[in-house]
């Protein structure tokens, strides 16, 4: 079982650092995403350079990044504590991927994807919880951040087994957004229409 745990691992990273932004931009013909407009390798921030088209293009593939090992390895009989593991290593793979040079995104999709095997109804929550937040605000990242804090309790009302494995996923994508943060609690902050401002 280890070697398989670990062979998932691997799997789960190399499929994190499929950057979709950098190929779906290319396919279409956009700028970069990680030298233009935010510079972050998002679904966001393809939005703003290209539009819906590319953006939900790259939103289905993020998610699909997290899914695939994910769900594989629960098939595969894995434990709960060890698929947050291999949810955390697509999420890496994500931010710092392989074949993109090290430089990558935030990954919310991608944890989003992680936690879908769960159950539609937590994907659900955390789509509402995401929504409901950018609707009031406009801002993606108080969205995403808030959502994420919210995983760990809902899992927890749904599928308290799979608490401790969200609760880390959440805690890294929450690490990962600090400079968000530094910008939200300044009040300078892009939101999701801004096209003028390029923090995301």
């Amino acid at each position: 079982m280890i070697s398989l745990t670990l062979l998932m691992i691997a799997v789960a990273y190399l499929f994190g650092s499929l950057s979709s932004a950098v190929v779906i931009s290319r396919l279409f013909g956009l700028p970069d995403p990680r030298t233009a407009g935010s510079k972050n390798p998002g679904a966001t921030n393809v939005y703003r350079l290209g539009g819906r088209v590319p953006a939900l293009l790259v939103l289905a593939m993020d998610i699909l990044k997290g899914t695939i090992p994910v769900y594989g390895s629960y098939f595969l009989g894995i434990e709960p504590i060890t698929l947050g593991l291999i949810a955390i290593f697509a999420c890496l793979g994500h931010i710092f991927p392989l074949y993109f040079g090290f430089q990558g995104g935030k990954a919310v999709a991608t944890a989003f994807g992680a936690m879908l095997p769960i159950g539609l109804d937590l994907a659900g929550l955390l789509i509402l919880s995401w929504v409901i937040v950018v609707f009031l605000t406009g801002y993606s990242s108080l969205g995403a951040l808030i959502a994420v804090s919210l995983a760990p309790l809902f899992t927890f009302l749904i599928k308290p087994l799979y608490t401790v494995p969200v609760a880390m996923l959440s805690l890294l994508i929450i690490v990962r957004h600090k400079d968000n943060i530094t910008r939200l609690l300044a009040g300078n902050e892009s939101k999701v229409w801004d096209k003028g401002k390029v923090k995301e």
